[in-house]
């Protein structure tokens, strides 16, 4: 079967990823390892955003040198939405909660407080456009998305009931949103198959050059 596979970039490193040894994840290497070996995987689309250093600023070095790696991937095409961060004025629960606790409450009891926020947009949409557009022109016979973001719930119902094409949610997590899960044609996990699908240390690109895992990775 043609397949082509949609991977909710952020939702794959924070619900898969983020405290694990994994990061410098190929992600042919995880979908050939962890998909059925009569999907015949024709293109690959990553999607995620640009990150800002403002709270770790060896983020945005640590993720140029993971896009340019998996650059070195044939037929994988990344898709970029917006990264925001901004100061925002929040309501903070009442009574206050602390952690780690706290014998006495400070008075007087504030309830707001100004907090970094931290928001990705567009990735989602962007995903779930190309999925239903690729089903609808039949560009694959097979669907794969990586996701557990219940955003994505219409699309892949378009995919599977309108489009009538089969789709695998490879899940981040153990347990699927049931929302996804219900819509999926079938549902795999991909966390048995996350230290076999590592990139080599270092990458050689086509130009020869060296691109080393980041060493907080």
């Amino acid at each position: 079967m043609k397949t082509i596979i949609y991977v909710d970039g952020f939702n794959l490193y924070y619900r898969a990823l983020k405290k694990t040894n994994f990061k410098w994840l190929n992600l042919m290497a995880l979908c050939e390892a962890s998909l059925p070996k009569d999907c015949e995987i024709v293109g690959i689309n990553f999607y995620t955003a640009r990150i800002s250093g403002r709270i770790d600023p060896s983020s945005p070095k640590d993720q140029h040198i993971y896009l340019k790696a998996l650059a070195t991937i044939p037929g994988l095409s990344q898709h970029f939405g917006s990264f925001q961060v901004s100061d925002k004025l929040m309501y903070l629960t009442q009574p206050l909660v602390f952690s780690p606790k706290l014998k006495t409450q400070p008075l007087p009891t504030p309830k707001f407080v100004s907090v970094v926020k931290v928001e990705e947009k567009g990735s989602d949409v962007n995903l779930g456009v190309h999925l239903v557009r690729d089903a609808l022109l039949r560009k694959m016979e097979h669907a794969v998305v990586i996701t557990n973001d219940t955003d994505l719930c219409e699309p892949l119902r378009i995919v599977v009931e309108d489009a009538k094409l089969p789709l695998t949610l490879l899940s981040p997590v153990a347990k699927p949103a049931k929302g996804l899960e219900k819509l999926a044609t079938f549902v795999r996990h991909l966390s048995p198959y996350l230290g076999v699908s590592q990139f080599p240390d270092p990458v050689i690109t086509s130009t020869g050059e060296q691109l080393e895992k980041p060493k907080s990775w």
